[in-house]
């Protein structure tokens, strides 16, 4: 209580609270949709559907991610310590879209190979390619910049819009097991009148405007990112390339197992994730500020991982059918990783990278990425849904303490 009422006092404190409520609204909104729509689409389009919309999401994460190439951390940094140089603000926002969108383009051929040369995916081609045509929305909506101004209130207002049209349509679309293809359809609709609500903000409110910048300015800054890209990217290799492995050797129900009990899991990353972002910009100006973090973030970790573990069968109960049952087992078994999620937030994305150690983050990840894509072979080919939780969950372990590790020796250093 002594540190939340410190924080309320202060003017950084006023600014970190509201942020955190509009990060918080911004995800409630993004979950929110699926609380409603979990029951709605598990009776409609059932574990099939659930399992391939799964397996074309874990494809299609690779190639976000490539696009993003970890700008969404790295610009935000940059922006942080010059947002009142507007001139300099421009510059940067410009190098950092026309850099994704070379990126986003380079990444349609590579997408195109894969989509028609590996069978399983020609055969839900148009579930892949509307799946992967959601991109240029997020592209489009660079939160990135309001997270670097700490105005995330305005991210809110946009998504909301965006998502209670989407909640709307899932109802009056969706009808039958094959109308699972319209849910990617209308996450790229919410993308796109999101990203284009975001343009019309930056330029209205922050007077930043785009200007193609020089194209040697471009490649420096995706050469500059490669540390954290490798950082974002690698992780993949475990945790959405379990998914792929799932679908590929288990097929689509134990895929949609898998899915539906992780959403849960997910739920808590995105909480988690909300405080690393509101208190990305402020750490990169107030590093002192780190222990304060660190206790708020510790507290709302362990709360998540209580209730996921003693909440797992009601979880399931309420959200889905009967067919379900099975991922409650997802639940508990990874109703430990908030807490390793938080450690690696912590001391990875909030202390390494703020203090310009990418390196140790990202030797820390190529490790522990490539241990997890060996161990992803045996437990889901073994062990097939359960397999995947337990890979997940094991790699964010060790790459938790790892990073808290290294980060407590930079810490004593200081």
């Amino acid at each position: 209580m002594k540190t939340l009422n410190k924080i309320r006092k202060s003017k950084d404190g006023k600014a970190l609270l509201g942020n955190f409520i509009s990060l918080s609204l911004l995800q409630f909104i993004g979950y929110f949709s699926p609380l409603i729509t979990f029951p709605y689409l598990a009776r409609v389009i059932g574990v099939d559907g659930f399992g391939k919309l799964a397996f074309a999401s874990s494809v299609v994460v690779y190639f976000d991610t490539f696009a993003d190439f970890g700008f969404n951390y790295t610009a935000v940094r940059d922006i942080a310590k010059k947002r009142d140089d507007i001139q300099e603000v421009s510059r940067i926002f410009s190098i950092v879209m026309t850099a994704k969108f070379l990126l986003f383009l380079f990444s349609i051929l590579i997408f195109a190979i894969l989509i028609y040369s590996v069978p399983a995916f020609y055969e839900n081609r148009l579930l892949f390619w509307i799946s992967f045509m959601s991109i240029p929305g997020r592209i489009l909506f660079p939160d990135w910049l309001f997270q670097a101004f700490e105005k995330m209130k305005y991210i809110t207002i946009m998504n909301l819009v965006s998502k209670l049209l989407f909640i709307s349509l899932i109802f009056v679309v969706i009808k039958n097991e094959d109308d699972y293809i319209y849910q990617p359809l209308l996450v790229l609709s919410g993308n796109l009148v999101s990203g284009i609500i975001s343009i019309y903000f930056i330029r209205k409110m922050f007077k930043i405007k785009y200007t193609f910048p020089a194209i040697a300015d471009v490649f420096k800054s995706i050469k500059e990112g490669k540390d954290m890209f490798i950082s974002i990217f690698l992780p993949n290799l475990y945790t959405n390339f379990s998914v792929t492995l799932l679908g590929f050797y288990g097929g689509n129900f134990v895929t949609g197992i898998y899915s539906s009990g992780k959403k849960f899991i997910d739920m808590a990353e995105q909480v988690l994730g909300v405080l690393s972002r509101t208190f990305f910009p402020f750490l990169s100006r107030r590093i002192d500020k780190h222990d304060t973090y660190v206790k708020i973030g510790a507290s709302i970790s362990i709360f998540f991982g209580v209730v996921l573990f003693l909440g797992a069968d009601l979880l399931v109960k309420i959200f889905y059918t009967d067919q379900f049952s099975d991922s409650s087992n997802i639940i508990r078994i990874m109703s430990v990783a908030p807490f390793f999620l938080f450690l690696m937030n912590t001391y990875g994305t909030n202390y390494l990278v703020i203090m310009k150690k990418e390196k140790i983050l990202r030797n820390i990840i190529i490790y522990c990425s490539l241990g997890g894509f060996a161990l992803a072979w045996f437990a889901v080919t073994n062990f097939s849904y359960i397999g995947v939780a337990i890979t997940i969950t094991t790699v964010w372990g060790v790459r938790g303490l790892l990073t808290w590790h290294y980060a407590m020796k930079i810490k004593k250093a200081q």
